[in-house]
């Protein structure tokens, strides 16, 4: 499942759906290829490695077509989709049965990670879960073609040709070049990683030389854990807890006034931030462990006669992930279930 984690890709979710006279094709692939490869060699990949990459490369008309259908973004004129829907599709009992299996099964390893990265297992198994359903579905897309492709078709040259000579430096490092398959966007391994994040974040949790986030079940645990410690993961804090608001709230008095720089449309929903103190004073009142002085804003995804929720900073780590609040909504539920 592609996604684009939103900090390393800043510039990539600002230009997402500008595509200016600039992104048109304006050479040849082959042509193209050979500027990519010049920048590759000078960021130190061999020659050998990128003739072997690019060796007999045409670009997948398929990717092309689906790059096209993603840019579809829900004009800001339409409302928003209800999420029991989402969670009733997404939190699937298997998901939830596979979720608690694999947390238990290798609950040593998990108490581990979670001590030395102070991110709850859970969390992290359920990013596991939505990414891939636990290692099943990586994708099977050829990164080096898929990212050639995407860079060389323009719409977005400069995030996937920098992802593009990443997946060289990549295989530079003797990553078999069969084992770089994933999304059609560039995505892949267990966490779905992009291979810039791979690059910077990915961690050889098992001692033994490589970080392989695709078969090694400790790597890929402390890679998403070490991406969510480097994204701001306040230790001891929930991501969210339900919440009873009562109809005397004034929902209107409280909307938010802050323009998000990046996924508006994801944080405009929330409310503003007070302490729990402060919402308790108002007669909202958690359902779950939250500390008073914990800051949280009022969120109620399906309006205010449906559940409601006070989500911490730690909810916002979870959108760096994904900038959807459907993805960090169910990642956060699907945690609260694991971990029953």
């Amino acid at each position: 499942m592609f996604r684009l984690p939103i900090r390393p890709l800043f510039a990539a979710c600002l230009a997402l759906f500008a595509c200016v006279p600039a992104c048109a094709q304006d050479t040849s692939f082959d042509a193209y290829l050979q500027q990519v490869a010049a920048k590759a060699r000078d960021a130190g990949v061999s020659q050998a490695t990128i003739a072997s990459a690019f060796a007999g490369l045409t670009p997948n008309q398929r990717v092309i077509a689906l790059d096209g259908d993603n840019t579809s973004s829900g004009g800001a004129a339409r409302g928003f989709p209800p999420l029991a829907p989402y969670l009733q599709s997404h939190n699937t009992q298997a998901r939830i049965d596979g979720g608690r299996r694999a947390y238990g099964r290798l609950q040593p390893l998990a108490a581990t990670v979670e001590a030395r990265y102070g991110v709850p297992a859970p969390i992290l198994f359920a990013i596991w879960g939505h990414e891939t359903s636990y290692g099943a579905v990586r994708g099977n897309f050829d990164l080096v073609r898929s990212l050639a492709t995407l860079a060389w078709e323009g719409r977005r040259r400069e995030l996937f040709e920098g992802e593009l000579i990443d997946t060289l430096r990549i295989l530079e490092t003797g990553i078999p070049r069969q084992t770089m398959v994933g999304s059609w966007a560039g995505a892949f391994g267990n966490p779905q990683f992009l291979p810039s994040v791979y690059l910077r974040l990915a961690v050889d949790g098992d001692g033994d030389g490589v970080r392989d986030i695709w078969t090694s079940e400790p790597d890929t645990l402390h890679s998403i854990a070490n991406y969510f410690r480097d994204a701001g993961w306040r230790p001891g804090q929930p991501w969210g807890v339900r919440a009873y608001a009562p109809n005397t709230v004034d929902r209107a008095a409280l909307m938010t006034e802050v323009v998000a720089p990046i996924c508006p449309r994801v944080h405009v929903r929330h409310s503003q931030w007070r302490t729990v103190a402060e919402w308790r004073a108002m007669g909202v009142t958690p359902q779950g462990a939250i500390a008073d002085d914990a800051m949280a804003a009022l969120f109620e995804p399906d309006g205010p006669a449906a559940p409601s929720y006070l989500i911490t900073q730690n909810y916002r780590v979870i959108l760096e992930y994904n900038c959807s609040n459907y993805y960090a909504m169910s990642v956060g539920l699907l945690a609260d279930e694991i971990a029953r």
